[in-house]
């Protein structure tokens, strides 16, 4: 059982591990061990995730999710199977947690009449500075 939040929880029985000969560092073992884990999770079919959170996460991850619905995380970064499970379990956690929470909803607001009158008097400031460094005018 993956635990994302109290209300979050996935079985471990939706997802589906591949395992291959991953590169990079170790020895002898790299020819013979399949340590790279890849996770497929079909993000559209799980009841796992409520609707807002699904909808977010596939609006958010479309570029990792396939047209099927299905999600693909590798991971070789460790040497052993086990530990690469683990941190694409991990990942997939903390993608789902960036978005279970629903963006607050932005409420406009109005410059305080204060912020308006020194913005009109730094704009005066200004102009009265600008004034100063032109060349005097015989009409005026």
């Amino acid at each position: 059982m993956l635990r994302i939040t109290s209300h979050i929880e996935i079985s471990e029985t939706e997802f589906d591990f591949s395992f291959a000969r991953s590169g990079g560092p170790g020895g002898q073992n790299v020819n013979k061990v399949n340590s790279k884990a890849t996770l497929r999770w079909d993000v559209t079919a799980s009841l796992a995730l409520p609707t807002g959170v699904r909808q977010r996460f596939l609006a958010k991850y479309h570029n990792r999710v396939t047209r099927d619905g299905v999600l693909v995380l590798q991971s070789q970064r460790y040497r052993d199977q086990g530990r690469n499970v683990a941190d694409c379990m991990e990942r997939l956690r903390e993608m789902i947690l960036q978005v279970a929470t629903p963006p607050v909803k932005r409420r406009p607001t109005k410059p305080t009449r204060g912020s308006q009158r020194r913005r009109i008097q730094n704009k005066k400031q200004n102009s009265d500075k600008k004034k100063m460094r032109r060349r005097p005018n015989d009409g005026d």
